[in-house]
């Protein structure tokens, strides 16, 4: 079986080797970049299944990569930051991130949060049955979303999210039970992370031509989709 790929882009040679002793340990196979533009000629050329990107680059900024990035590849991102501030972890969110781990931080916890979120990025549903919301629809087993059928792209955890809230048309859930199916109970975020992904969710569909969220606000108690009824 292969072993899942990691690609680590950081400047500092110190934290590259790091990274790469605890993922070896770990059973995976460890690729590295020094900095933003190497890192985009190697998922050109390599099956990454995983990225752990620096924020703090010189020249293009992990924030930059992460952006250039998600233009064409759904790989998980875990970004490292020396930052701790809520806007710094919201923008890293904002930009396609997935998780994201502030400096220094424990081996252990790293590990914990690669592993959630190659398990998150392999699907949260094995249904093939397509999923259908008036213009738009959604292939769980590809792991494609279409307006107007008309691709366009999501992030894994938007498109987790939003399979989640499609497949239980009317159904509310709560904060905390989206980020315990979508993230898993090992992960260390806030739930401020399911208000900015539902956010950018409802942005790239607006852009994509659908005039109206596929994702509902119920005040006070989390998020649901249109009912059967609604979407007809």
């Amino acid at each position: 079986m292969r072993k899942s790929l990691v690609l680590v882009v950081d400047d500092e040679w110190n934290m590259r080797n790091l990274l790469r002793v605890y993922l070896t340990k770990g059973n995976f196979d460890v690729i590295e970049a020094k900095d933003g533009h190497e890192a985009l000629s190697t998922i050109q050329h390599q099956n990454i299944d995983l990225i752990i990107l620096d924020i703090m680059m010189p020249g293009m900024d992990g924030w930059e990569v992460c952006a250039h990035i998600r233009q064409t590849s759904r790989t998980p991102i875990l970004m490292l930051t020396a930052r701790t501030e809520t806007k710094d972890k919201v923008q890293g969110l904002t930009m396609g991130a997935d998780d994201y781990l502030v400096k220094p931080f424990e081996p252990e916890e790293m590990m914990a949060r690669v592993k959630a979120l190659l398990r998150r990025s392999e699907g949260t549903s094995s249904n093939s049955t397509i999923l259908t919301i008036q213009d738009m629809k959604i292939d769980p087993e590809k792991r494609k979303a279409y307006i107007h059928d008309q691709p366009f792209e999501l992030t894994p955890k938007e498109f987790d999210l939003l399979c989640v809230l499609i497949n239980h048309p009317g159904r509310v859930f709560s904060r905390e039970v989206l980020l315990d199916q979508i993230w898993g109970n090992d992960y260390f975020g806030d739930l401020r992370t399911v208000d900015t992904h539902v956010k950018n969710v409802r942005e790239k569909v607006r852009k994509a031509g659908l005039t109206y969220s596929p994702i509902q606000t119920v005040w006070g108690v989390g998020y649901k989709s249109k009912d059967l009824e609604e979407r007809k």
